[in-house]
């Protein structure tokens, strides 16, 4: 039953870590010029890591999370990179 949840809370990083890092790309960072560079996600995705790496040392918390989320970010960075450069960011707005 541990694991089931450990892959449940994993599996809810992963999605909140992408859905947070891609609208945080889109609706902050679009005037900023160097998100659009081809590194801007493999940082973010590092610096996830890095930032979530200290909870591998609890009992019950591996790895694997800490990965995931920099999966995550990454992934998330890019796909909101890739909305600023298709201009689909400001959805909420009415096109004529």
């Amino acid at each position: 039953m541990l694991e089931l949840a450990m892959l449940f809370g994993t599996t809810l990083l992963a999605i909140t870590g992408y859905i947070v890092s891609r609208d945080f790309v889109r609706r902050r960072l679009r005037f900023v010029d160097a998100i659009r560079s081809p590194l801007a996600p493999i940082a973010a995705g590092i610096m996830a890591f890095l930032i979530a790496f200290p909870l591998s040392f609890l009992p019950l918390i591996s790895l694997t999370p800490a990965v995931v989320l920099g999966f995550a970010c990454a992934f998330g960075t890019a796909s909101g990179v890739r909305a600023l450069r298709r201009a689909d960011y400001n959805s909420r707005n009415l096109l004529p």
